[in-house]
């Protein structure tokens, strides 16, 4: 798409005068005089989750054990209450999303339900730039099965080593496929697949197919009734903006309930049965089935709170923004710093892309030093990529504007050279 941007700080201004997002700014909190960019690995804190999880403090505080009754069962029934709030951001039946685990933990419970490896059917196709948990998982499950992971993953590699073709996964589907599992959108370049291509071509030869929401949900709206993937998983700490280590969640289409959750626990018995305290397992005949152990409300909490913004606001206003504001970095990127030996590495088509941008430089690892002491917080991949997330809640233009006229700075004076080479941590 085309847009008459303009350079200057005026332009940034006004862009945000017109933004119809810009108020939602005062929801979060965000640190003074500091510009971030970062809501890709982390997002911000916000007042609504803040009031949310310390309501569920002082209901403790006040409750202890009766906490579970509280307003007719609503933290018992935690998973199913949240479940509502998700819904429309993946245009999903409610009684088919949970809240519960980790990404990994609810991939482990996935893959142990969906993947039942026969002889003629056994292979697993993912891509070879997912996100190193995916692949943990997925061999660790390859192994629980008794097969060699040697033999049975088939990765999709890439032509550039950015992005990977719907063509190239397409042309991997064959008879001995059992299961795929695909991230909606790259975590270093962040390229968004065509989802319902991908599912709908497994799906004509019967092979089961997952995402791996961990970069869409929360920026990008999803339609599971059109898409219909056999399941998928996702974070909340994204986009999401719901805390370090907050309940994940995961989705498990309708056709599927009668099938037996592959790891088993406690909530994910039937309500009615749960306290009969049966060993035999009586699993709900739902995506609750898949539950296990007890709700982390401490962790929900802040979920529940947070929704409340995209419910008010609607996921499709959200993408709109976003698109809009990678795009001015973009054309920032394009006009300001290509002199300066950064380039974009992510796809520029709008049906293309996800939320964050991937800037590569040569030295991009020290100048990602150079803009956290300039309280500029970016994120680094390796070998060479600022993953830049001007989030739609909570980033304004004048910040995106400012960014790069640092990032100018930074180069042009040679900043980056104080900083040794050595890797930390985490970044």
């Amino acid at each position: 798409m085309n847009h008459d941007f303009q350079e200057g700080l005026n332009f940034a201004k006004e862009l945000d005068k017109l933004d119809k997002l810009h108020y939602l700014r005062e929801r979060f909190h965000l640190n003074k005089g500091e510009i971030y960019m970062d809501g890709n690995s982390l997002g911000l804190s916000s007042v609504d989750a803040e009031e949310s999880l310390l309501a569920a403090v002082q209901d403790w505080r006040r409750e202890a054990i009766k906490i579970w009754g509280v307003d007719e069962g609503r933290y018992f029934n935690f998973s199913k209450i949240i479940a509502l709030k998700l819904k429309d951001l993946i245009k999903a039946d409610p009684n088919e999303i949970i809240v519960m685990g980790s990404i990994t933990s609810n991939l482990h419970q996935a893959l142990t339900t969906f993947y039942k490896p026969t002889k003629e059917r056994y292979k697993i196709i993912i891509d070879e730039l997912n996100f190193p948990t995916d692949i943990y998982a997925v061999k660790s499950i390859i192994e629980l099965k008794g097969q060699n992971a040697e033999d049975t993953l088939v990765k999709v590699k890439s032509r550039d080593g950015r992005t990977i073709l719907e063509e190239d996964i397409i042309a991997l589907m064959k008879e001995d496929v059992s299961l795929i599992l695909l991230p909606s959108v790259l975590y270093r370049s962040a390229q968004l697949l065509d989802m319902e291509l991908i599912t709908k071509e497994a799906h004509k030869l019967g092979i089961l197919i997952g995402w791996d929401l961990a970069h869409s949900i929360g920026v990008i709206p999803h339609n599971f009734k059109k898409i219909a993937p056999d399941f998928a998983v996702w974070c909340s700490y994204k986009y999401l903006n719901a805390g370090p280590g907050a309940t994940a969640g995961m989705y498990i289409n309708k056709r599927h309930f009668d099938k037996s959750a592959g790891l088993k626990g406690w909530f994910g018995n039937k309500d009615e049965t749960q306290f009969l305290m049966s060993h035999n397992f009586d699993q709900d005949q739902d995506a609750n089935g898949w539950l296990l152990g007890t709700h982390n409300i401490f962790s929900m909490a802040p979920l529940d709170g947070v929704l409340n913004i995209f419910n008010e606001v609607g996921i499709e206003q959200v993408r709109s923004k976003s698109l809009h504001i990678t795009a001015y970095l973009m054309y920032l990127i394009d006009t300001k710093l290509s002199k300066y030996g950064f380039s974009i590495g992510n796809p520029r088509e709008d049906h293309r892309r996800g939320g964050h941008i991937s800037l590569e430089h040569d030295e991009a690892y020290r100048i990602s030093l150079a803009l956290r002491d300039s309280n500029v917080i970016p994120d680094y991949r390796e070998p060479n990529v600022l993953r830049l997330a001007p989030v739609a809640l909570y980033v304004s233009y004048e910040e995106v504007y400012l960014l790069v006229e640092t990032l100018e700075k930074i180069v042009l004076d040679r900043v980056y050279e104080k900083y040794s080479l050595d890797r930390v941590t985490v970044l």
